[in-house]
């Protein structure tokens, strides 16, 4: 029988958001007639009664979040067997940064941290004033409701507050990291013809500064859309682009003394657009709306994620990344969000945690990625640091390996929930996450969202459990995205998510539903090896390779041969360590002995690198596509765009 590595006390459930949720959604379950004898405290319950009565559901939600609006729906939901096309809360009037700026002024919103040990804090009043501030330039510069605004920037308070800004008047954001490069950005940028454009100077990164002006003077030239360059002076020997023709610098940009103003919208307006991967060709552009995207973040800060007024939220991300605009979204749960700029690891491992310990952090969000690099050094924060605020470590970009569930409890914290959340860019949010009243089994997500009616389906559209398969959603949900940026009549936004199933949101996880509600991500589904036949999910592969000790990381494809799939796998390695004869023994006997005889590689070699898009994700499909001879187009999509160079230049008898 399983046991659970983790299980809340009777105090922490008591104490939780979502056993108050429960007690103060009850009324709503009666309006709903559900079914008497059910026991209300049960999630199993509580979660299908949010997905079969979704209006009540979503509409209790509101109520107990208290969402500000200038008014209330007409309707919670229209067309709601509609996949796509639902339509919720018609006729409520919002605004998005109103949402998240409501909080005391006294109350700490933000607190802005990076790699050199600077940090800045600010107040919900201050915060707000300065938000007014940059809205009331940004009115000046004639942008108003659906205008887009870009930022070209690093993760600190600029960042938040132009987003914020932006979202005030109406507008649109959209943001790239500052090691985009240029034709990334234009890829991206150039779809959606920003009007203002936020962008710094530089940045640094693993105690190296990057001057980034003359890429910037570039974008904004071939950007003729752009009207006006915010300049964000962030490295301390630089001028600042201030410098460059017609910018004006942050400090100076705005209206001293403005008064908050926040335009009432419809639930549905847009409010981010985000940008798919684009390895196979420009990145898709997403677009997502205000309401949807607030109540979702609010659904799953407050209720999965247990936030609570006066909790600091951090997360290890960039502007790049959806989870930047999860965690700025904290700020309407009351929370103090802690923004860090710079590498994780500089200039030690203990980077992150000594900012943990410092700034309280009651929720620390991170990768497996970054725990697996963790665990292969000598530190240990347990032993280092006293987290006695930490409640919660958050893990997500990809599936999360049993053995790093054993390092958090044994290294970081006994007593610490470990919620293993999975969703992604295109909903801009999560479709399984932790849960603070259920047990955390190690290797498994503790549940499907609240509201999310997340299945398993086998090739024929039959729901599994227990057994692999695509992980789908099967009823309309708030976050879905308004569609996609230049696709008028829908075609392709419909291609990408509901051609596969139809009537079904078909997300390209690889995914096991447990008996318990859990799930398990075993990759992504486009990327899943085909050996004979059997299906298999790439993440399992990675779980044993990756706990080797002389493996730093490692990438695995299906390589097509004699009429079949073959699975190959790429392994780096640590510094002194070769790929020798019995190594080789070692990882098939590992994976073997783990796993199956059909898991074993047919060939292991050693890259120097392993490819990775921006926001960290391994890039199987470019490695996959360079052996069987197919260019990847977009190279500017990865974060290390050198290390295709291996497996583009690989012998062919390396593979027989």
């Amino acid at each position: 029988m399983r046991q659970p590595i983790w299980t809340p006390s009777a105090e922490r459930v008591a104490q939780a958001n979502l056993a108050r949720f429960i007690e103060f959604a009850a009324k709503y379950r009666l309006r709903a007639a559900e079914p008497r004898g059910r026991r209300a405290d049960d999630y199993d319950t509580l979660w299908r009664w949010s997905v079969d009565y979704r209006p009540e559901f979503w509409r209790a939600l509101w109520d107990f979040c208290g969402v500000v609006a200038s008014r209330g729906p007409d309707t919670v939901l229209a067309d709601g067997e509609r996949m796509p096309g639902a339509r919720w809360f018609v006729g409520a009037q919002l605004n998005f940064a109103q949402n998240l700026l409501r909080a005391p002024d006294d109350a700490t919103a933000l607190i802005a941290t990076d790699e050199r040990g600077r940090r800045r804090a600010y107040s919900f009043g201050e915060l707000r004033a300065r938000v007014a501030e940059v809205a009331a330039g940004l009115r000046a510069d004639g942008v108003g409701v659906g205008d887009r605004v870009a930022g070209f920037v690093p993760n600190c308070a600029e960042a938040a507050i132009a987003m914020l800004a932006s979202a005030s008047v109406g507008a649109i954001w959209s943001s790239c990291s500052p090691d985009f490069g240029e034709a990334g950005v234009l890829d991206r940028f150039g779809q959606i013809e920003p009007k203002v454009l936020f962008a710094c100077d530089g940045y640094s990164y693993a105690g190296k500064p990057v001057d980034t002006r003359e890429r910037v003077a570039k974008i904004r030239a071939a950007l003729p859309s752009v009207k006006r360059l915010v300049a964000i002076p962030y490295l301390e020997d630089a001028p600042g682009l201030d410098a460059l023709p017609g910018a004006t610098p942050f400090g100076d940009y705005g209206l001293r003394g403005a008064v908050p103003e926040y335009v009432q919208l419809p639930f549905a307006h847009p409010l981010y657009i985000l940008y798919s991967s684009g390895t196979t060709g420009k990145p898709k552009c997403i677009v997502h709306g205000a309401g949807g995207t607030l109540l979702q973040h609010l659904k799953e800060l407050v209720l999965h994620t247990d936030i609570k007024p006066g909790d600091r939220l951090f997360f290890y991300t960039t502007c790049g990344w959806m989870m930047w605009n999860w965690l700025v979204s904290g700020l309407a749960a009351g929370a103090t969000v802690v923004l860090y700029d710079g590498a994780p690891t500089h200039p030690g491992p203990e980077a992150l945690w000594e900012l943990a310990e410092h700034e309280k952090v009651t929720h620390f969000g991170t990768s497996p990625k970054y725990l697996a690099a963790l665990e292969k050094t000598e530190f240990r924060p347990r032993k280092w640091h006293r987290l006695l605020a930490l409640r919660t470590v958050l893990s997500t970009g990809s599936p999360l390996a049993p053995e790093q569930f054993d390092f958090v409890h044994e290294h970081v914290k006994a007593d610490v929930q470990l919620a293993s959340i999975s969703g992604g860019t295109d909903i801009i949010s999560c479709f399984a996450l932790g849960n603070p009243l259920l047990p955390v089994y190690r290797g498994e997500l503790q549940c499907r969202g609240l509201g999310m009616a997340v299945e398993v389906f086998d090739p024929a559209g039959k729901p599994l459990e227990g057994q692999p398969g695509e992980l789908v959603c099967t009823k309309a949900f708030p976050s879905m995205p308004l569609g996609f940026w230049n696709d008028p009549d829908g075609r392709r936004y419909r291609a990408a998510y509901f051609e596969r199933f139809p009537g079904a949101w078909h997300h390209g996880d690889y995914a096991v539903l447990t008996a318990g509600g859990g799930l398990l991500i075993q990759g992504r589904s486009d990327a899943t090896l085909n050996p004979g036949g059997v299906r298999i999910g790439t993440a399992e592969i990675y779980r044993v390779v990756d706990a080797l000790p002389e493996v730093l990381e490692s990438v695995v494809v299906g390589h097509r041969h004699d009429n079949d799939e073959r699975v190959v796998l790429f392994v780096r390695l640590r510094p002194g360590h070769a790929l020798d004869a019995e190594l080789e023994r070692r990882i098939r006997a590992a994976i073997r002995g783990a796993l199956t005889p059909r898991h074993v590689p047919a060939k292991i070699l050693e890259c120097p690198e392993v490819p990775r898009t921006i926001s960290g994700k391994i890039t199987e499909l470019a490695v996959r596509d360079l052996l069987h001879g197919v260019e990847v187009k977009n190279r500017d999509a990865l974060a290390n765009p050198a290390a295709l160079d291996y497996f583009k230049n690989l012998p062919k008898d390396a593979l027989v």
